[in-house]
C-alpha cells in the first residue's frame, strides 16, 4: 500500500542580539515528518513523504498522478501551499485547484486523512482555512471559519465513543494527554469515534466510493507530546487509520 504524507516540517527563522551586535540564523526541521514516515514504513507501508516547503510545487495536481497511491495525509500544512502553485502565485498562470483534485480522488476511491495542527483545518488565525477549501466537502468534520485551535496546557484525554471500529483493534484503553486540539464537528452522516472535550477527536466518512478521516491532535509535540508519542498504541493507531483509508 502506498501512502503520501504532506506537511510536518518548517523553516526557523531567529535574530540573535548579543549587545551591540545583531545576526539572524535559519533552519529547517522535519524531524516529526520523517518520524510519521518510519512509523508507517514499520507498519507495513510505501510512504512518500512531501516537507512543506516543497508541496507548493511537488503535490500532485490531478486525481491520475493521486491515484499513484492508497491514501494521502496532510498533516499541519495550510491551504494556500496546495493551492498557491508557483505557476499561478509568481507568473499569473492558471493551475489545477489541488484540492478539488485531492476531494475527486478520495470521492473515486482514495483514501485521505488531515492531522491536526496550527496549519490544519481552520488553524491558527484561520490561516490553514480548510473551510474555503474544495475539500471540506469531502472531509468528516464540520471546520470553523475562525482560528480553532483549543490550547489545553494542564492536558485532557480524549474518549473512544466507538471501541467496535477497526481503528482501535489492539489500541489500548489508557490513552496518554494532549496538550490542545482543532475544534471540529463531525458532520452528519459520518461517524465520530472518539471525542475530547465536548468536541470531536477522531471522525472517519464513506466519501463516494472512498474514505476520509480527521484526528483533530497533533501526531508530535506541542499538542502531541513525549508521552503520546512514548505510547505502546501509538505505531498501531496510525497503521490501523491508515489501513482502514486504504480499505484494509
Amino acid at each position: 500500500m502506498n501512502v503520501l504524507l504532506v506537511g510536518e516540517s518548517w523553516t526557523v527563522h531567529e535574530t540573535h542580539m548579543k549587545g551591540f551586535d545583531i545576526f539572524n540564523v535559519c533552519r529547517h526541521e522535519e524531524h516529526c515528518g520523517d518520524m510519521l514516515a518510519d512509523v508507517l514504513r514499520r507498519e507495513g507501508f510505501d510512504v512518500d513523504f512531501i516537507p512543506s516547503h516543497e508541496a507548493q510545487a511537488g503535490f500532485p495536481g490531478t486525481v491520475g498522478k493521486l491515484n499513484e497511491y492508497d491514501a494521502v495525509i496532510l498533516s499541519d500544512i495550510g491551504s494556500n501551499t496546495l493551492l498557491l502553485s508557483p505557476d499561478t502565485f509568481y507568473r499569473g498562470q492558471r493551475s489545477p485547484n489541488k484540492l478539488q483534485a485531492l476531494a475527486d480522488y478520495a470521492e473515486q476511491g482514495g483514501g485521505v486523512a488531515m492531522i491536526g495542527g496550527y496549519l490544519s483545518f481552520a488553524g491558527i488565525d484561520n490561516k490553514a482555512r480548510y473551510a474555503m477549501t474544495p475539500l471540506a466537502k469531502a472531509l468528516p468534520v464540520e471546520i470553523l471559519n475562525y482560528d480553532d485551535r483549543v490550547e489545553c496546557p494542564e492536558g485532557i484525554v480524549p474518549r473512544v465513543t466507538d471501541a467496535s471500529h477497526p481503528i482501535f483493534r489492539g489500541i489500548g484503553k489508557d490513552w496518554p494527554f494532549f496538550l490542545g486540539y482543532n475544534k471540529i464537528k463531525v458532520k452528519d452522516g459520518a461517524k465520530e469515534l472518539a471525542v475530547i472535550g465536548e468536541d470531536t477527536f477522531i471522525a472517519v466518512m464513506e466519501y463516494g466510493k472512498g474514505r476520509t478521516l480527521a484526528f483533530a491532535s497533533d501526531c508530535a509535540p506541542h499538542w502531541g507530546p513525549k508521552e503520546f508519542m512514548d505510547w505502546e498504541s501509538y505505531r498501531p493507531l496510525f497503521g490501523n487509520m491508515v489501513r482502514w483509508l486504504c480499505g484494509k
